[in-house]
């Protein structure tokens, strides 16, 4: 059964740089600047929900599955995007939410897991099984880490049936960046070599073959390799092409895979185009998509400062640090130990473990409170320009209201329209 995605993988082996973009975020105004994007240029979408986010017994979102399938068909109807043209993804599937247990206790979990996503019509799943479990030794082997693979490629077939898995396509690897960015100071990172990326597609074939799934192995469509690229909480390790060209030539005989690239956010609209000329035909955007989010909101916030008397302002970045104050686990192991570098990391870092508390009901009622509070007022253009200045210029040329909650979309859409200009570049928008 075709996919929307196959045309992405045929399009690169007949040696055009197509690609997709992922967008890794359950934040509601992120999935909606996703899909005006789509919307506007006749594309697709392509949503993915990680497995910290969106579990069978709800994530840090509170989220199950049919929740963010939900989620993302209401905003798509809401904006008139056929949903025909939705694609959801379960990334990072695997037993990694519960590393601390014994690895057959930690599959099974992982098994109901993959079981949830299928269930709620998730067509492209990702499986990451290479985190070690209790007992496990460190680091796991390519042979370990296929064999879980498997045995949860396994549990989707069998729970799609025949003719649901025949949608399904997969994304295997085994070298896969930390979800989220890196926890530790970068200061070098070598990409995948070529050698390695052949013994995971061999190691992967062989246990595919072990479970009685060679029939699924065209339905492979991406292997996650580590391109060289990278962010923590205060730098971004740039793309380099000339470091990964025989790493490209890897999948030259397997006709229906490609590359997919994690950890993408923050790179320069030229490396994203390097990417995707480069055969990463997934590129994958989750904090720096929520990082925008923040500068938009922030940036409404200081325009709030101006134009609202005290007693009545949201003070949304005064809610989100006490909140990350007060629940310090999504954070607290990942920023320096320095008081002044830790305050400033919260609310600034590349890694923007601020995005775990977006959902809280006090971050939450601040946000609305904000939006309310600009949506009553005229913006003057003099001060949006100040702080938001390209959607100053697009108010400007009449192309965006100046109001709240478009503005804060449209400068999430700013990231997008990189990864749609690297993804297709000769579409008449872009060209």
């Amino acid at each position: 059964m075709w996919s929307l995605l196959d045309e992405v993988v045929r399009r690169q082996k007949a040696g055009e740089p197509s690609g997709i973009t992922s967008v890794c975020s359950a934040h509601p105004l992120v999935i909606e600047a996703a899909v005006l994007q789509a919307r506007e240029t006749g594309r697709q979408v392509l949503v993915e929900a990680t497995s910290n986010q969106v579990d069978q017994y709800g994530g840090y979102t509170g989220m199950r599955p049919d929740d963010f399938r939900d989620l993302v068909y209401a905003i798509a109807t809401e904006q008139g995007l056929p949903l025909d043209r939705v694609i959801l993804g379960g990334d990072h599937l695997g037993p990694n939410r519960w590393r601390a247990l014994p690895p057959d206790q930690a599959m099974e979990r992982a098994e109901a897991l993959v079981a949830a996503y299928v269930t709620a019509g998730f067509t492209k799943i990702h499986l990451d099984c290479s985190f070690p479990c209790a007992g496990d030794p460190t680091p796991l082997t390519d042979d370990v880490v296929a064999e879980r693979a498997a045995r949860l490629i396994r549990v989707a077939e069998d729970t799609a049936g025949e003719r649901g898995a025949a949608r399904i396509r997969y994304v295997i690897g085994t070298e896969v960046p930390t979800p989220g960015g890196a926890h530790e100071t970068l200061n070098e990172l070598m990409p995948t070599s070529a050698q390695a990326a052949r013994a995971t597609l061999e190691r992967h074939r062989e246990a595919f073959a072990g479970h009685g799934l060679e029939d699924v192995w065209p339905r492979v469509m991406a292997l996650v390799v580590q391109p060289g690229v990278e962010f923590d909480h205060q730098q971004v390790i740039d793309y380099r092409p000339e470091r990964t060209a025989e790493l490209g030539a890897v999948l030259n005989e397997e006709p229906t895979m490609a590359f997919e690239a994690h950890s993408t956010d923050y790179q320069l609209a030229e490396a994203l185009t390097a990417l995707v000329k480069d055969h990463w035909a997934v590129l994958k955007v989750g904090p720096g998509l929520t990082f925008a989010l923040r500068e938009a909101l922030f940036a409404l916030a200081a325009i709030e400062d101006e134009l609202v008397p005290v007693g009545e302002r949201s003070r949304l970045p005064e809610a989100v640090e006490q909140r990350m104050l007060a629940e310090p686990d999504h954070w607290e192991g990942h920023y320096p130990s320095d008081d002044t570098e830790r305050r400033l990391a919260r609310r600034y870092s590349y890694s923007d473990r601020m995005r775990y508390y977006w959902p809280d009901p006090e971050v939450t009622e601040a946000q609305e409170r904000l939006l309310g509070n600009l949506a009553a007022r005229d913006i003057p253009l003099s001060l949006l320009s100040a702080y938001l200045p390209n959607q100053y210029a697009r108010v400007r040329r009449g192309e965006l209201a100046a109001k709240p909650r478009a503005l804060v979309i449209d400068h999430i859409r700013d990231v997008l329209r990189d990864y749609d200009r690297a993804c297709d570049p000769h579409h008449k928008e872009y060209s």
